[in-house]
C-alpha cells in the first residue's frame, strides 16, 4: 500500500495533493498529510488524491467553524461520516445532518458548511479535476473561513 510517495513527483492540480495512478493504486488516505481545502473561505482541512478525472479528500472541520457561501465550477460531493453540519444550498432551506448522509452540490451553486459546536466534522469528498479543489467564496472576498461565536482563533498578541 502506498504512502506518500516522496521521491516520485507528479504534477497535481492542488498543491500538496498526492497523485493516483503510474503503479499508485492504494493509499492509506487518514495517514496523508493534509492541505487547506478551502483557502480564504474554509477551515476545511485534509488529504487529498488525485486520479485522472477525480480528486477525492477526507477533510476536517473543527466543531464550531466551517466555509462561508461559496461555489466552484466543479460538482462535489460530500459524505459525512463523523459530527454534524449545518448546511446551506442555494435555493434551499438551511439543514443540520450527520454521519451517514450524502451531500450534492452541483457546479457553480453557492452553498456553505459549518461543524455544529458540538464536535469536529470529518467528510469524505468527491470533486471532478475540471477545477482545483479551493473554490471561491460568494461575496467576492478571500477574507477568511466561518467561525461560530467563541470559535474564532485566540490573538497571540
Amino acid at each position: 500500500m502506498s504512502t506518500q510517495t516522496e521521491n516520485k513527483p507528479a504534477a497535481t492540480r492542488n498543491a500538496g495533493a498526492v497523485k493516483a495512478g503510474d503503479g499508485e493504486y492504494i493509499f492509506q488516505l487518514a495517514e496523508l498529510a493534509g492541505l487547506d481545502a478551502g483557502t480564504g473561505y474554509s477551515t476545511a482541512f485534509g488529504p487529498v488524491v488525485e486520479g485522472e478525472r477525480m480528486q477525492i479528500g477526507l477533510m476536517n472541520k473543527a466543531r464550531g467553524t466551517g466555509a462561508r457561501p461559496h461555489s466552484h465550477p466543479n460538482e462535489q460531493w460530500n459524505y459525512v461520516i463523523k459530527g454534524k453540519l449545518r448546511v446551506y444550498i442555494e435555493g434551499q432551506e438551511e439543514r443540520i445532518v450527520g454521519p451517514g448522509t450524502l451531500l450534492y452540490f452541483p457546479a457553480n451553486k453557492i452553498h456553505a458548511t459549518v461543524a455544529l459546536p458540538d464536535e469536529d466534522v470529518v467528510f469524505f469528498v468527491a470533486k471532478d479535476l475540471s477545477h482545483g479543489i479551493v473554490g471561491k467564496a460568494a461575496d467576492g472576498t478571500m477574507s477568511g473561513p466561518h467561525y461560530d461565536e467563541g470559535f474564532a482563533p485566540k490573538n497571540e498578541d
